[in-house]
């Protein structure tokens, strides 16, 4: 269930918005403390903000400026405000909405579901393809991509490389990588570690990309930046 933080000092008009999202299947939250309402809505885990331009302390616009320092969360920005330059600015500080008061709440609500699934379009996108830098990581085809090359990739190698792919950068030990994959009900031991890590390096070399993966002595592997 998706989750919408509402940032409204009307009183009346939050409740209702609070009580029609969750007749329709959202969980709905709202913003009541406006003293220090960019730290709020941050520390809060929503996967959408009705942010209202005209608030207590802070302008709308602003925070959504701050927000999007820190989050890509979908906003849509709900005003009483008609002026083409108020949404114009609300836009350009990083709003995917703007919508008029009073407004339609069918409309709105259309407008929430449209934003809420293509971010998760866009995660799912992103969660199949992960961008190395060097090469695209395809999950769901097990394959590495470079420009038009395409290596097939095992089972165990495709969760070893994804392992590695997001602790990028950092050392991960052998052990951990067979913890790992044991817990991805994929039992290996030491000796079939190495073969796999052996196998995956030359098929990176295979299209050009070499020392991606290196062993650090006595630490385990790193997959560079």
């Amino acid at each position: 269930m998706s989750k919408i933080l509402i940032v409204e000092d009307d009183k009346k008009l939050r409740n209702e918005l609070k009580i029609f999202l969750e007749k329709n299947g959202y969980e709905a939250e709202i913003l009541e403390d406006f003293e220090n309402p960019i730290e709020n809505i941050l520390n809060r885990k929503v996967d959408l903000i009705l942010l209202d331009i005209n608030l207590p302390n802070l302008d709308g616009t602003y925070i959504c400026k701050e927000i999007r320092k820190t989050s890509n969360v979908p906003i849509i920005m709900v005003t009483s405000r008609e002026s083409e330059i108020d949404e114009l600015i609300s836009l350009n500080n990083g709003a995917d909405q703007y919508v008029t008061k009073p407004f339609n709440i069918l409309i709105l609500l259309a407008k929430i579901s449209g934003l809420l699934r293509r971010m998760q379009e866009y995660a799912n996108i992103n969660q199949n393809r992960i961008d190395c830098k060097d090469f695209i990581l395809n999950i769901s085809k097990s394959v590495i991509e470079k420009d038009d090359n395409i290596i097939e990739l095992t089972k165990n190698e495709l969760k070893i490389l994804h392992y590695l792919v997001l602790k990028q950068g950092q050392i991960v030990s052998r052990d951990e990588i067979i913890n790992y994959l044991w817990d991805s009900e994929s039992f290996i031991d030491d000796n079939t570690l190495t073969v796999n890590m052996t196998r995956l390096r030359g098929k990176l070399e295979e299209i050009g990309i070499k020392d991606k993966i290196q062993t650090k002595r006595g630490q385990g592997y790193i997959l560079t930046l």
